[in-house]
């Protein structure tokens, strides 16, 4: 299995959280918003240039800015 940022994953395609790379402050704020190790997500869409990243997690769709999806660290199989 391999382990890349949330940003290099494809849009569509389906990943677990493994690691989230930051502080206990980020590692919360992405815990109330359903992103935490071992969960599964869906990547829906990434805007160019360092914009926003869009993902699926559980009924939820959830947009992370692109300092914080880069800390975000999935694995595909």
């Amino acid at each position: 299995m391999k382990r890349i940022s949330l940003i290099q994953l494809p849009r569509g395609k389906k990943a677990k959280v493994v690691e989230i790379l930051g502080g206990s402050a980020l590692q919360n704020r992405m815990m109330g918003m359903g992103i935490y190790p071992g969960k599964e997500i869906i990547k829906q869409s990434h805007f160019v240039l360092k914009g926003p990243v869009t993902i699926k997690t559980g009924r939820s769709l959830v947009a992370l800015g692109h300092g914080m999806a880069v800390k975000v660290i999935v694995e595909i199989e």
